[in-house]
């Protein structure tokens, strides 16, 4: 299901400078007509001039462009994302032609919806319901790793993952792979008694082998107890670790290495605009640094991305456009709420017009 975002929240109370420019250009083309009731329709269209076509010059864009940086880091788009975007549009539309009827604001705000839009639509979608079927077809289950920084949601997110696959009719095997912070696999264990009593104890379990274990190791055996068994889905639940961390890093690395998960999703926050980039930037640099595999050459990276809290974050929806331009991966679901279906996939549109507003 889509997200849906209600529109008073994402509309901001303040105008932007984008908006005012827009109004300017507006007011510009439409002033002069008081000539009284001669002129008609023929003189509303003489004052516009619609024939008028102007080259855009790189002078032009940048005051329309830098009130478009400070709008876009405004709404959550870390700083340098929100430059080399503008860069970009630059690039993009320096010798192209507007007409004055359109304006050149419009112009601009026209190519920034349309080259959001496609970042945030990454070519590789992820289908996670047809690709569990995929994996049942070939007698295996379906791996997906949770990894992500200290304190984001990591496990109540992994939950309603679970409660969502359950709901479509899948039996999951939930994994303790936190084997290092005290209270994880109690918190998890709290979760599966929860959905086990909404649906059954066949349905979803956890495996868990307390703390101090190898996560990889533990993962290893986790998948095959998971295929004997025949779980359609594994969901992998790891240590909260910062993206500085050497050595948990390499013990991240080493687990997707071993059990080359179907999915690896970064779970983040979509409060934090320049902090999520450079955590997201260092987890997916440790993976490839670290995980090329003996036998194929083949690099591990991350797969996707979870965004949490983002029914707290109004229209400052900037985290989720920072994250897929830096990565160039989907934004698999977002978690709006603290209930079990409160999990949703990202409405593009909804997105993209609360940036621009």
């Amino acid at each position: 299901s889509s997200l849906e975002i209600n529109n008073e929240a994402v509309v901001s109370t303040q105008s932007t400078g984008v908006e005012e420019e827009e109004e300017i250009v507006e007011n510009g083309s439409t002033k002069g007509n008081s000539n009284g009731g001669g002129g008609g329709m023929f003189s509303f269209l003489k004052n516009f001039n619609l024939s008028t076509q102007q080259t855009i010059t790189s002078e032009q864009l940048q005051p329309v462009l830098e009130k478009l940086k400070e709008h876009l880091t405004s709404k959550n788009v870390a700083a340098e994302i929100s430059i080399q975007l503008c860069d970009s549009l630059e690039s993009t539309l320096v010798g192209k032609s507007y007409s004055s009827f359109t304006g050149l604001t419009s112009t601009v705000r026209n190519a920034l919806s349309e080259t959001l839009t496609k970042i945030l639509s990454p070519k590789r979608r992820v289908n996670v319901l047809r690709d569990v079927v995929e994996a049942k077809a070939r007698s295996r289950p379906y791996v997906i790793t949770f990894c992500g920084v200290n304190g984001v949601g990591k496990s109540t997110n992994l939950a309603k993952v679970c409660f969502w696959l359950l709901d479509n009719g899948y039996r999951v095997l939930v994994v303790g792979g936190d084997t290092f912070r005290a209270g994880a696999v109690e918190q998890l264990r709290t979760h599966v008694v929860r959905l086990a009593n909404m649906y059954s104890e066949d349905k979803v379990q956890l495996y868990e082998r307390g703390y101090g274990k190898d996560p990889a190791g533990l993962a290893f055996e986790a998948i095959k107890y998971a295929k004997d068994r025949c779980f359609d889905v594994v969901l992998v639940d790891t240590a909260g670790r910062m993206q500085d961390n050497e050595p948990l890093m390499r013990a991240l690395s080493k687990l997707v290495a071993m059990n080359k998960p179907d999915l690896t999703l970064f779970v983040g926050e979509a409060l934090v605009g320049n902090e999520a980039v450079d955590q997201l930037v260092k987890f997916n640099q440790a993976l490839i640094d670290n995980s090329v595999t003996a036998e194929a050459g083949t690099k591990s990276i991350i797969d996707g991305i979870l965004l949490t809290k983002f029914d707290c974050i109004d229209d400052k929806v900037g985290a989720a456009i920072s994250m897929t331009y830096i990565t160039g991966q989907p934004i698999v679901f977002v978690g709006t709420g603290q209930q079990y279906p409160d999990l949703r996939s990202l409405n593009v549109k909804s997105v993209v017009t609360a940036l621009l507003r």
